[in-house]
């Protein structure tokens, strides 16, 4: 094809430049993770520890993590090499929300609820008002529902501590529409046309 304007299709043209042919662009991919306790978020850790890519043998190609759980905690972790949706389901002016199950020590108190819900300042400065509900309460230990729409660092774990309820586990449920649903600890699954157009609509791309 010579002619100026002409359009190529990667897919079905070999296209080169100065005879070298360019490398085919691989289509997006989106895995959804079941991130069990003592994995790393991570594709490699120098101290060796097991990393969530370790858990994606059958998995060929790149995928990268969106988003952080810590070390201790488990749950819903997307894994994609579509950049865009990555970046908008973690910058917080796409407003994207974050779903956790924490159980905490202790019967909290309205105070400290209504704390939570309004903002509680962490190492990082004063986080955003966080949705909070009481899922259940048992042996003087309370499962929290937490919703969040930002991202950082050990934010629910900090915010529980600071108002006196330490965390004794937390596990991610949802991100945005995707949940997490029955798919066991350590596995994991492709996610379907319908979920990836949802996530996709969700920040505002088609």
């Amino acid at each position: 094809m010579t002619e100026l304007g002409t359009k190529a299709d990667p897919r079905k043209d070999r296209i080169t430049v100065d005879g070298r042919p360019l490398p085919v662009v691989s289509h997006h991919l989106y895995v959804l993770l079941n991130k069990p306790i003592g994995v790393v978020t991570t594709l490699s850790d120098p101290e060796g520890r097991q990393t969530v890519r370790d858990l994606l043998p059958d998995v060929r190609v790149r995928v990268y993590p969106v988003g952080r759980l810590d070390y201790l905690s488990t749950g819903l972790l997307l894994l994609t090499n579509d950049g865009e949706l990555a970046l908008r389901l973690t910058h917080p002016r796409y407003g994207i929300a974050k779903t956790y199950k924490v159980k905490v020590k202790g019967l909290p108190e309205e105070r400290q609820l209504a704390q939570l819900r309004t903002g509680v300042r962490i190492e990082s400065g004063m986080t955003a008002a966080a949705q909070v509900r009481v899922l259940q309460v048992r042996d003087k230990k309370t499962w929290l529902e937490v919703i969040v729409r930002e991202g950082r660092k050990r934010e629910i774990r900090q915010m529980c501590e600071r108002v006196g309820l330490p965390v004794e586990k937390l596990a991610r449920i949802q991100l945005g529409p995707l949940k997490l649903g029955k798919l066991a600890p350590g596995a994991h699954r492709l996610l379907n046309e319908r979920e990836v157009a949802t996530l996709r609509a969700a920040v505002g791309l088609r």
